[in-house]
Order: structure tokens, then C-alpha cells, then sequence
């Protein structure tokens, strides 16, 4: 029987693509950099590559907010600051909010019968501000942001300590729930946890990186848990 669920918060409760799009626009924007749907594109790609670097422990968490623009520029043959852009995409990215679809009503749902625990790798100050615009804090008992914890997902360190905040945890009755397979159910699998891979674009599986559950609606999660 599950009691404890562990939600991730970027592309499982909050479309995060979304927000970024948004954000890189009016960042870019005002530094001057032309914008088109390819250079976002291209900059999400990066972005990306840099969080999985951040993953396996290859950089810093500093050097992915500023290292993301700066091969973007440096792709674009472009002199611009990286580290004025990420300050005006990081104020940007932490006004508003957009749910994927079925998000609030599975908060909803979840919050009545279970232990819920929000764990992110997002930047704190950015997660502070999404989190106060979508008004969704009350639905969880803690929220570990990485930064905050001292360590990041995947490692069994950051969830050891999350772990260690909640009052009477067990990992028999624990289920991680998020999108990224390196991060989030490759996290779940170092810390001992059943995961549920939210797969909604239907991405292939790696084999060396296997959930226990799939679901591509979150709809879909609720009489999952209950059958567990």
C-alpha cells in the first residue's frame, strides 16, 4: 500500500517547456539576440544537456545557469553578457505559471489520500515564485528543493536527506512520480523507492533505466496507486 507519493514539479505538475519558451523570448529580447523558434529550440537542447551534466556530477548547478547561454552566444557568434541573460530569463521564468493537463486535479485527488512530498533540481528562487503564483505549496507536507537540500537528483544523497525529514518514512510505502528517467526514476532506483515514469509524448524506454510503472496521463495515476 502506498502512503508516501514524491512528485517532481517540471513537466509532471508544471509545464516547464512551456515557461521556458516564454522566458527565453523576452530574455533574449531585451539582450538584443534575435529569436526564432530554431534558436529556442536549440537553447532547450543545451539546457538540457547541461541539467543531465549537472546529473552525473560533471558540473555545477552555478556553471549550468551561466554556461547555457554562453554556448548558445557562442553558437550564434554573439557577444552577449550569460550572465545578464540568466538573470532577466530567471526573472521572467519565475513570474506565472501553466499546469499540464489534469495536474490540479490530481493534486487534488492525491492530497486527500496520501503523503505528498514535491522533489525538484529546479533553481530555488525560480521554483519559489512558480510555486507562489500556481498556489499548490499547501498540497505537500515538505518541499526538498536540491539547493536547498545540498545535493542533487539522482544521487542517493539528496534523497537520503529528504528522507531523513520524513516523520516515520518507509520506502515499502513510497513511490516517486516524475518524467526524467536520468533524474527522476533513475533517483528513485539509487534510493531504494518504486518510480512511475509520467511518459506522456511516449519517449522509448532505456533499458538500463527501467520504472516500475508508465503512465502517459496523469489522470492515470491515481487508480494506479491504488492498485500498488
Amino acid at each position: 500500500m502506498i502512503q508516501t507519493v514524491l512528485l517532481d514539479l517540471d513537466d509532471t505538475i508544471l509545464d516547464f517547456h512551456k515557461a521556458e519558451g516564454i522566458a527565453l523570448r523576452k530574455a533574449l529580447t531585451e539582450m538584443d539576440v534575435p529569436v526564432s523558434d530554431e534558436i529556442a529550440e536549440r537553447y532547450s537542447e543545451i539546457n538540457a544537456a547541461q541539467w543531465r551534466a549537472l546529473e552525473r556530477g560533471e558540473i555545477t548547478r552555478q556553471q549550468v545557469l551561466t554556461r547555457r547561454f554562453r554556448l548558445l552566444f557562442d553558437e550564434l557568434g554573439l557577444e552577449r553578457s550569460p550572465e545578464e541573460t540568466q538573470k532577466r530569463y530567471e526573472h521572467y521564468l519565475s513570474q506565472g505559471h501553466y499546469f499540464l493537463p489534469g495536474a490540479e486535479e490530481l493534486l487534488e485527488t492525491l492530497y486527500q489520500k496520501y503523503d505528498l512530498y514535491l522533489v525538484s533540481n529546479g533553481n530555488a528562487v525560480v521554483q519559489a515564485g512558480r510555486l507562489k503564483s500556481a498556489n499548490i505549496s499547501h498540497f505537500f507536507r515538505e518541499i526538498f528543493i536540491s539547493e536547498h537540500i545540498g545535493a542533487d537528483k539522482p544521487s542517493r544523497e539528496y534523497f537520503d536527506r529528504c528522507f531523513a525529514r520524513i516523520p516515520g518514512f518507509q520506502k515499502e510505502t513510497a513511490i516517486l512520480v516524475g518524467d526524467s528517467l536520468t533524474s527522476d526514476i533513475r533517483g528513485g532506483i539509487n534510493a531504494g523507492v518504486r518510480t512511475c515514469w509520467f511518459n506522456p509524448n511516449h519517449k522509448p524506454r532505456n533499458p538500463e533505466i527501467p520504472p516500475d510503472y508508465e503512465i502517459d496521463k496523469l489522470s492515470d495515476l491515481p487508480p494506479l496507486l491504488e492498485r500498488i
